[in-house]
């Protein structure tokens, strides 16, 4: 398993080089978020597509 400092230099060199710094505190902030959501699934804490869907209708309004 690769550790948490190779995973974020391998972030780090998949931006371009002209990134700035706020571009790799979006790109970690993201992989922090995404990493967090898939721990809650594999714990059972996700939320079923229906009852998503069921939560989203009331603040959706169909144009």
């Amino acid at each position: 398993m690769v550790g948490i400092k190779q995973q974020m230099i391998s972030i780090i060199e998949r931006l371009p080089d002209d990134a700035t710094l706020d571009d790799v505190m979006a790109e970690l902030y993201f992989r922090i978020k995404v990493d967090s959501g898939l721990k809650d699934l594999e714990e059972g804490k996700g939320i079923a597509h229906d009852d998503v869907k069921k939560r989203m209708s009331k603040w959706i309004s169909k144009e």
